[in-house]
């Protein structure tokens, strides 16, 4: 932050400065320098490089103190000087059974929060025993039918004791409400019952793909999840607004950024058009990023995140409580930079992704394990991912000061860079209508399609280098670390499981409460309420999704109007 004579006489020196430099830049090592979203880096950054420098005014309008509004340096005051950011492991395997010894072995291990990874059975919306679940029970996450199931993933762990994450989508609203129904048998309050939910379904139309029903009604049981967790289960995030599934699927970090917040502000429409106070849910919103490889350009995207934010939900939408305008997020570093090919590289990119998330100032971490992107992780693969964030926090130093790279000409560029390119994609969707019309349209997927499209060709024509596969390539490369592998005999247990439970619960009061959710799904009232009832009953989560699709239907892509975008 400068006085404009100082950046004249800098203009001056600058300028004999890079004559110097031109001696020996045509010795640079090669052609291009960029980030992995295609951004030219500069050779050099200076108090120049920061746009509509002007001191006092830039500070607080765009960096400010951390705690304070537009949040550019973390939600916190003192950040992880007070507290440190939550560990999670994403866990979930084959039956809830063994899910549940995972957990209790993170928890022992130093875990401070629970990540649940699902089956996609169960993502889909359909039980164990339905045709279209044959062979996938238990393979990329816990099979979860009835209640039984969660009572099982989650025995002898204390609900109001620990935080748990759960990725699941469309039937999010019914793995929430066995959760609740596991803490009310507990004997839990839901006042302490914490955790987040993923529950981002307009992702899932963008690069996921795990729909079910159409955008209106998915939005629906969204609202009708916060409104009830509004007025009793006030600690519990009821969206975790998801870039992460974006980045994967192809997209730049501008591209994750402005996609995100352009669902999040959707649902926060939605919700307000539902009637619901802006400042009432605003506060148990949360988001969940990508920690990719590009270890500056992340630690500007959280940056930037965290002030766009803050000035759209203050200004646009009008919240008056501080609270609702801080962006507080997960972040999990890059499944899609993992590598089968020399796969203990694997633990140090995720180190240095895990680094730029907590240096850009996450408020909980998953750190991925070397060999996800061949099997489940095994056990010493979690634990060394785990360990990676301890090394972190406890060895490396960095808890020990809020935002040590706020200041840096190039971080501070980088940031304004990037907020200034997020605008301009929110002016591009509202020109195209809104978020749900470039859904339809598939704005969306074919931005995703082009950046993921150069992103190959630079790794195929070397302009990018990822080593061992590309570069650096061992020879005759023989696999040497432990797969796990999900047994066969895991379906058949959770299919008679599940079979038992259907025959010794009360199947007139199971059909009664789906009745009563069909009902409710065909009116107006909150189909939440009537989740729970169905859930207490041991009604199966493919049983609950049936009901909603006989009355919404399902959604079936616009491929015709994606190709022609």
């Amino acid at each position: 932050m400068f006085d404009k004579r100082f950046l004249e006489k800098l203009k001056t020196k600058f300028a004999v400065w890079d004559k110097k430099a031109a001696k020996v830049r045509s010795q640079k090592s090669r052609a291009r320098f960029f980030t992995i979203s295609g951004v030219d880096i500069d050779e050099l950054y200076t108090p120049l490089s920061i746009k509509d420098v002007d001191g006092e005014e830039y500070y607080e309008k765009n960096i400010n103190f951390p705690g304070e509004f537009p949040y550019t340096r973390g939600v916190h005051y003192t950040m992880y000087r007070t507290r440190l950011w939550t560990m999670r492991q994403f866990a979930g395997m084959g039956t809830p059974q063994q899910t549940n010894e995972r957990f209790h072995y993170i928890l022992k291990q130093g875990g401070t929060g629970l990540s649940t990874a699902f089956d996609l059975p169960t993502l889909m919306g359909y039980d164990s025993d339905h045709p279209r679940s044959l062979g996938e029970v238990g393979k990329c996450g816990v099979a979860v039918d009835t209640l039984a199931d969660m009572e099982i993933i989650f025995r002898g762990i204390d609900l109001s004791q620990v935080s748990t994450s759960m990725t699941i989508n469309s039937p999010a609203s019914m793995l929430l409400a066995m959760y609740l129904v596991v803490a009310e048998k507990q004997g839990v309050p839901f006042e302490k019952v914490r955790g987040t939910l993923q529950n981002d379904i307009l992702k899932e139309y963008i690069a996921q793909k795990e729909f079910i029903y159409p955008p209106k009604p998915s939005i629906r049981l969204i609202t009708d999840m916060m409104q009830y967790c509004n007025k009793h289960v006030p600690q519990w995030n009821t969206i975790s607004i998801s870039g992460y599934h974006i980045r994967e699927a192809g997209a730049t970090a501008v591209q994750e950024l402005a996609f995100t917040l352009a669902d999040g502000f959707q649902y926060v429409e939605s919700a307000m058009e539902a009637g619901m106070d802006i400042d009432d849910f605003a506060p148990r919103l949360s988001y969940f990023f990508n920690a990719h490889s590009d270890f500056f350009e992340e630690i500007a995207k959280y940056r930037a995140a965290r002030r766009i934010y803050a000035k759209r939900m203050r200004y646009k939408y009008g919240a008056k409580n501080p609270k609702s305008w801080l962006l507080r997020f997960h972040s999990q570093t890059a499944g899609c930079s993992l590598t089968a090919q020399q796969p203990e590289n694997n633990i140090v990119r995720t180190a240095i992704q895990g680094l730029s998330a907590v240096l850009g100032g996450t408020q909980s971490l998953h750190t991925n394990s070397m060999d996800e992107t061949l099997a489940l992780p095994s056990e010493k693969a979690v634990l060394i991912a785990l360990r990676t964030q301890q090394v972190i926090a406890y060895e490396t130093g960095v808890a020990n000061t809020v935002d040590p790279l706020a200041g840096s000409y190039f971080v501070e560029a980088l940031t304004d860079k990037m907020e200034a390119e997020v605008e301009e994609y929110f002016q591009e969707i509202e020109r195209r209508g809104g978020v749900l019309n470039c859904i339809e349209e598939g704005y969306f997927q074919q931005e995703i399609a082009r950046s993921a499209y150069r992103f190959q060709r630079e790794i195929e024509n070397k302009e990018r280098i990822i080593v061992g596969v590309n570069d650096f390539i061992l020879e005759n490369e023989k696999l040497e670390i432990p797969v796990l592998k999900i047994d066969p005999q895991v379906e058949k247990e959770q299919v008679a499981f599940l079979k038992k439970i259907k025959a010794e619960r009360d199947n007139r009061a199971v059909q009664a409460s789906l009745q009563k959710l069909k009902e409710v799904a065909q009116g107006d009232g909150n189909t939440f309420e009537a989740i729970m009832d169905c859930c207490r009953v041991y009604a199966g989560v493919g049983e609950m999704c049936d009901v909603l699709r006989d009355v919404w239907g399902e959604y079936v892509e616009n491929q015709a109007a994606m190709q022609a975008s």
